[in-house]
């Protein structure tokens, strides 16, 4: 059957218990009232000045409860049409839910409020007076425009109050890709650490651009998570290959006893922090099955099985599934929750702390990595060249191309430089002058400083200074960093580095 009369959209159904009668609420701010064996409208109501989003009827369908988009939630007998304004939110109301004498009413706020609504006796309410007819929609928007003739709400404040946490309706995400401001409903700045999935900071009421201009860093790391708020929290979303594309050196995450030249996959080790209580709870299989029966994983992508950086090496057969590093330990009282597609392809939702190790709708690459460490190696080299200054006396070390870690730092080339002009060496590399410096196997130099005579860099003062577009750079500066925020050109890096005058 087909039932006309609304002249919008429909918001609102309802239904009473026999099946006979249905309530409508619609975007023209009407209500109808429907016989559905006739197939016809039995009566309209001209209660609100806006759409009708919310409908909730007593049990005996004898009176309507409704809400909309004017913020007004209205009590209306359906056989007299009298109706009276029960109450006014400070937000449109989203859904009405009667409960014995409380009516709740959900807005676009975040919290939830219970109303008195004397819904075992409706009539309680028409006797405290201000109701009126809800005549005909030209009648309702007249008195909705009379200077003065707005009616009075019955109740002034809620019984109960179910208190939301306010939502998060500005974002920016930090140029070190590890960090997040947002700004709530209640105008609070807060800085959050994405891969704790807490806040870390909480500066108040303060503006949200000049705190963004406040914790600028220069500083370039591949952008390898994508973030919404529709929400009002913050949802990260993660891909393959891209989410593996940040790299960060383990000291700049102050781990404990960690090697200077270790590096550490940022999307890798979130994901480890994760799946940590997954991977505990996990049943200990002699073959780990997939869920889709893909048993060919990496045909079409290179996948590397790189050891676990951790300063106490344990052989226990809990594998290091379970040590999780400070920087990427997610909350138990307030954990995130994990959000993928199920087997059937509907969308599926838990608590990392619910997972109990069963789960099988984990996208495989995801456990691939909690469980084995293996993951797409995206590129994270950069390709420069190392010539002298100009006007420097100093000669030319290199005849090629040079290509190093895009997380290497100046003072690495700085003292890349300084060990080639004291010892004059050859580095070992391929005749075609591109060398792949940095690389873990530390036959280079540039990434490692394990070569005898040499202390470390944080001790070692270089007596070079590196130079990108006539600018001296500091040494602490990545090699992105420096091609982002001072080359700024598409083609191959180009550094420079003339000897400095020993004081």
């Amino acid at each position: 059957m087909k039932l006309r009369g609304h002249t919008d959209n429909i918001r609102a159904l309802l239904i009473d218990s026999t099946g006979r009668y249905c309530l409508s609420g619609s975007s023209d701010s009407m209500i109808r009232l429907w016989d559905l064996g006739q197939q016809r409208c039995v009566h309209s109501y001209a209660v609100h000045t806006d759409s009708v989003w919310a409908l909730a009827s007593t049990p005996s369908f004898g009176h309507v409860y409704s809400g909309g988009r004017d913020q007004s939630v209205y009590l209306t007998d359906l056989s007299t049409r009298e109706s009276v304004l029960l109450c006014t939110n400070e937000h449109p109301i989203l859904q009405l839910s009667l409960q014995d004498d409380t009516i709740w009413v959900a807005t676009t706020d975040s919290s939830v409020y219970g109303w008195p609504a004397e819904g075992q006796t409706p009539q309680k309410v028409f006797q405290k007076g201000g109701s009126f007819l809800a005549g005909n929609l030209s009648f309702s928007r007249a008195r909705a425009s009379l200077e003065g003739s707005a009616p009075v709400p019955v109740y002034k404040e809620p019984s109960f109050t179910i208190p939301g946490v306010p939502a998060i309706v500005q974002h920016e995400i930090m140029n070190n890709r590890r960090h997040v401001l947002t700004k709530d409903t209640v105008g609070s700045v807060k800085l959050w650490e994405i891969t704790r999935g807490a806040v870390i900071e909480d500066f108040g009421k303060v503006s949200f651009d000049d705190k963004k201009k406040e914790l600028f860093e220069m500083v370039s790391i591949p952008a390898w998570f994508t973030m919404d708020a529709r929400l009002g929290c913050l949802s990260v979303h993660l891909d393959t290959p891209q989410c593996f594309s940040a790299e960060i050196y383990a000291v700049d995450l102050n781990v404990t006893g960690a090697q200077e030249d270790l590096k550490i996959n940022l999307a890798h080790e979130t994901l480890r922090g994760l799946l940590v209580h997954w991977s505990k709870r996990r049943p200990k299989l002699g073959q780990h099955s997939l869920s889709n029966g893909d048993s060919s994983i990496g045909k079409d992508v290179s996948l590397k099985n790189l050891p676990h950086p951790r300063s106490d090496v344990d052989d226990g057969s809990e594998n290091h599934a379970n040590n999780v590093l400070p920087s990427f330990e997610f909350s138990t009282v307030l954990p995130p929750s994990i959000i993928t597609e199920s087997s059937s392809g509907g969308p599926w939702r838990k608590r990392i702390t619910d997972l109990d190790g069963t789960e099988d709708d984990l996208p495989w690459w995801c456990v691939d990595c909690a469980e084995n460490g293996r993951f797409p190696k995206e590129n994270t080299k950069c390709g420069f060249y190392l010539h002298p200054a100009e006007g420097s006396p100093a000669p030319n070390i290199t005849q090629g191309k040079l290509s190093a870690p895009r997380i290497l730092r100046v003072l690495k080339v700085a003292n890349y430089v300084v060990e080639k002009l004291v010892l004059e060496k050859p580095l070992d590399g391929s005749p075609d002058s591109t060398f792949a410096m940095g690389l873990t196997s530390g036959t280079s130099a540039l990434d490692s400083s394990s070569r005898p005579g040499l202390k470390p860099w944080q001790k070692l003062k270089p007596s070079v200074e590196i130079l990108c577009n006539n600018q001296v750079l500091s040494p602490e500066m990545s090699l992105a960093t420096v091609r982002t925020y001072i080359w700024k050109k598409p083609e191959d890096l180009i550094l420079n580095y003339r000897v400095v005058q020993s004081r």
